[in-house]
């Protein structure tokens, strides 16, 4: 077992979640292409190698899996179908649970396609009964108007439940800082209805609930691998994981010294491929 250079123990840790979005690869601004990272095919394809289980848990919901998996795939990631996570996968795995049937969508198509395939009937802005949902789910929206932030104003006054894929204000992409719509969104619709909200992306715990049930691993031997302190890093603290700080997106090696110990890594990676040199992690 190694320590960390604040005297952590870094491990023991059985199964890694990675960070897309500055951490595997940089998408552009339009989501359409890539520009993979230093390390990140090494890494993955060692683990791989190595029998070491992984998951890729973006923030991300544009894409469904079987439509994001193999472009990845395409660059050299040994990401298949499965391993790979969105917020749209734990909204899907968790509201069967709460009883939610009908969930109103605000996003793109893919934002909704984990929800149809557990069963749930989604609904957008103009249907039918949208403002009768169960639950009103916000994702990945550019292209979002004040209709939608009507309805789901609406149907959150007839009792909808407010679920949100993502509450990052920025992600890292090849050209910087890009802003996260959800964020935006549910900042409006909760300003006019004060509505509690299930945070099912990172850093929700039960995102992290989920990451390891498909690991197969307790959380706390979970190795959450990310570049930004207010997502990654206070998940794996919140869950007892073990934080893996990147410098390839959101935070420099200056940025990560500032953080509190609340939303600090067990050991700030300068390259990704270090991570196969920790005896305590892999």
């Amino acid at each position: 077992m190694k320590a960390s250079r604040n005297g952590e123990a870094l491990g023991p840790v059985e199964g890694f979640m990675f960070d897309l979005d500055g951490t595997l690869v940089l998408s552009n601004h339009s989501l359409t292409g890539y520009q993979l990272l230093p390390g990140a095919v090494e890494v993955l394809t060692t683990l791989v190698a190595r029998g070491i289980p992984f998951v890729v848990l973006t923030n991300g919901t544009h894409y469904p899996a079987a439509e994001q998996a193999p472009k990845l795939r395409a660059l050299g990631l040994p990401i298949t179908d499965d391993a790979l996570l969105t917020p749209s996968t734990v909204a899907a795995d968790l509201m069967p649970r709460r009883g939610i049937k009908r969930a109103l969508v605000l996003g793109t198509s893919g934002v909704g396609h984990a929800l149809r395939e557990s069963g749930i009937e989604t609904l957008s802005t103009g249907q039918e009964g949208a403002e009768q949902a169960q639950a009103v789910y916000i994702g990945w929206h550019p292209e979002c108007g004040m209709k939608d932030i009507e309805t789901a104003v609406k149907a959150i006054w007839n009792g909808a439940e407010l679920y949100v894929a993502s509450d990052v204000p920025f992600f890292a992409t090849a050209s910087g800082k890009t802003l996260g719509h959800s964020h935006a969104i549910t900042a409006a619709v909760r300003k006019i209805t004060r509505a509690p909200m299930v945070l099912t992306g990172k850093p929700s715990l039960h995102a992290l609930r989920l990451v390891a049930r498909k690991l197969g691993v307790p959380m706390r031997r979970v190795g959450v691998v990310g570049d930004d302190p207010l997502v990654e890093m206070i998940m794996a603290r919140r869950g007892g994981a073990v934080g893996f700080g990147v410098t390839t997106g959101m935070s420099s090696m200056r940025d990560w010294a500032k953080q509190p110990l609340s939303r600090s890594p067990r050991r700030v990676l300068r390259n990704l491929a270090e991570l196969l040199t920790l005896s305590g992690a892999v």
